[in-house]
């Protein structure tokens, strides 16, 4: 990988895993209850890094969509917050083949 572009991968890495947090904690509010924005939001979040670096998805997928259901399981016990990763995988896979497609 050259060093532009493992430059651009780091770029784009810490602020998925930063909007992913951001992700996590506004889906574990008390008042919050609306899953599909969540995966609205995860699938949208996870799709962009997918096509401006497509390199890696499936790393982008996990940045994004791995902190609802660790949260999820850590404050409640509540597995099903693993779903929140079939979004995140969704969206990175969309923007990459997207990208690949287009390219």
């Amino acid at each position: 990988m050259k060093n532009t572009a493992k430059s651009s991968f780091y770029l784009f890495l810490l602020p998925a895993v930063a909007l992913g947090l951001g992700i996590a904690w506004i889906d574990s509010r008390p008042g919050w209850d609306d899953a599909g924005i969540t995966a609205a939001m995860i699938f949208t979040v996870a799709a962009v890094p997918g096509f401006l670096v497509a390199r890696m998805p499936w790393l982008f997928a996990l940045a994004v969509g791995i902190w609802v259901p660790l949260f999820s399981i850590l404050f409640s016990m509540n597995f099903g917050g693993l779903l929140a990763l079939v979004p995140g995988f969704a969206g990175a896979y969309a923007g990459y083949f997207t990208k690949k497609l287009s390219s």
